[in-house]
């Protein structure tokens, strides 16, 4: 009876044993889910993916300044400028978008690669995407005695990189290096500047305050050229399978072009109401559980 005893003991440290190595190893190399609520965090595009045969659709606003006070209730009456888009995933690293601006009529085509994510055991540091896209200018300039600009003329070309990490259950930061080149800075544009190529490094932050709902910002300081910077103040809440962003930001663009030469006004005083509302259209159950 004595062995009987001794040897269901040591099969239960035995047990004990082998369950807390089988948890060991599911959790190494895990990668960190969710560092942003959404593939876009206010306006900049994060490191989160569009699963494979999901579509993730976003239509983003903002109106005008709050400077205009109750007679124009706070911005809502002075018209809002719009994007649209579609980004649909091929798999799990790679997705490819469609978006269009209603300041200038922009369509713009882009994709997103997602190289690796960040892993709980810390192995993988952080999580790293890039973004490349393309955009025309539509609007109608048949007015101008010199006539419409040519296609070419019109186009314009972003790249961001994106670098991520979620340091802890509540905070996440981004950093994303980025660039826009405009092959005409032609003065009817809705632009600033008299430069093609613009350079910034936007910065994107989330604070989780409860399981549902993040306090959020957006930092787009331009690095070769003497405009004002772009400045987000958001938050963000889950909902009914829905993401609803609602912001303060400085520039009326939403594009990623026009994010770094559409021009920003000074924050605190020319701050503009804003959201977004991103929906993912899933075929099977998605990482994205929202």
């Amino acid at each position: 009876m004595k062995k009987l005893i001794l040897l269901w003991i040591a099969l239960g440290i035995n047990f004990q044993l082998s369950a807390q190595l089988e948890r060991k190893l599911s959790t190494e190399g895990q990668e960190v889910d969710l560092i942003f609520h959404a593939p876009r965090n206010i306006n900049l595009l994060t490191v989160e993916p569009v699963d494979k045969g999901t579509l993730h659709f976003a239509i983003m606003h903002t109106f005008g300044t709050l400077d205009g006070g109750l007679r124009n209730l706070f911005g809502i009456d002075n018209g809002a400028s719009i994007q649209f888009s579609f980004e649909y995933g091929f798999n799990d690293k790679f997705s490819l978008g469609a978006a269009r601006q209603g300041l200038d009529k922009i369509y713009n085509l882009y994709g997103r690669y997602h190289f690796f994510k960040q892993t709980y055991d810390d192995k993988v540091p952080f999580s790293l995407s890039a973004m490349g896209g393309a955009g025309v200018n539509t609007s109608d300039y048949s007015f101008l005695i010199e006539g419409d600009p040519s296609f070419v003329n019109r186009t314009s070309y972003a790249f961001q990189l994106m670098a991520a990490r979620r340091f802890s259950d509540k905070i996440s930061v981004q950093v994303s290096p980025m660039m826009a080149y405009f092959t005409d800075m032609n003065p009817i544009f809705f632009l600033e500047g008299d430069q093609n190529l613009y350079l910034a490094l936007g910065m994107s932050g989330k604070y989780k305050v409860s399981g549902k709902a993040s306090l959020t910002l957006q930092w787009i300081p331009n690095l070769n050229s003497d405009l004002r910077n772009n400045v987000g103040l958001g938050i963000d809440l889950e909902a009914g399978g829905h993401v609803f962003q609602m912001y303060f930001v400085t520039s009326p663009a939403l594009n990623e072009q026009y994010l770094l030469a559409g021009g920003n006004g000074v924050p605190g005083e020319q701050f503009r109401l804003g959201f977004n509302v991103n929906r993912v259209f899933a075929t099977k159950r998605s990482r994205m559980d929202w």
